[in-house]
Formats: C-alpha cells, structure tokens, sequence
C-alpha cells in the first residue's frame, strides 16, 4: 500500500493515519515496520466494521473515553481499535493470526 504524505497531521500531532482510502504520513516522519503494522490493523478493523460502522464506534468510543478519562490523549489511546493496534504493532505474524473483531478483546 502507498503511504501519502500531507502536512495535516503535523496540525494534529499525529505521524500517521489511516482512512478508508489510504494510509497518510506526515511529510518527514520516519515510517517503521511497527508504524505500518500498526496501520494495517486499522485496516482490518474498517474492513470488519464496514467503515462507517468503524467511524461511528471509533467517534463513540472516544466521546465515551473522554468523559471517562478527562484527557483528549488519553481517551485516545484507550479507543479499543488504538489499544488493540498498539498492543500488537511489535508483532509482525499478528495480521495472519489475528482474529475476526479482536478490537473487542480490548473493550
């Protein structure tokens, strides 16, 4: 897959992101084999919950996060879909092993 660089990411302090028409990174970031790995996993995740689906639930969950945890980085990064991503993008067989909706081990 293609990585497209664009300079929105710098405005939100993020090195990469993935939407359903591609992954993008900021323009000088270094992207690793964990970044992508990571990224992939997004992947599937849209994939399973049909885009919008993910998009709704991703938004939900993170209003949810918010309120929980009272910090925008940490409602972030305790989204399922991050916490699942994160977890494995160490682990470079997770995308063959890894199973149908394993985001919801990670509720």
């Amino acid at each position: 897959m293609r990585i497209r660089r664009t300079k929105l990411l710098r405005m939100i302090n993020k090195k990469m992101i993935t939407l359903p028409w591609g992954v993008y990174a900021a323009p000088k970031a270094l992207v690793a084999e964990d970044d992508m790995t990571h990224e992939f996993i997004h992947i599937k995740q849209w994939g399973e919950l049909l885009y919008i689906g993910f998009l709704l639930w991703y938004v939900l969950e993170w209003l949810v996060r918010l309120v929980q945890y009272r910090n925008f980085d940490k409602a972030y990064k305790n989204i399922s879909f991050e916490r699942e991503a994160y977890a494995n993008e160490n682990y470079s067989d997770y995308l063959n092993e890894r199973k149908l909706f394993a985001f919801l081990d990670y509720l």
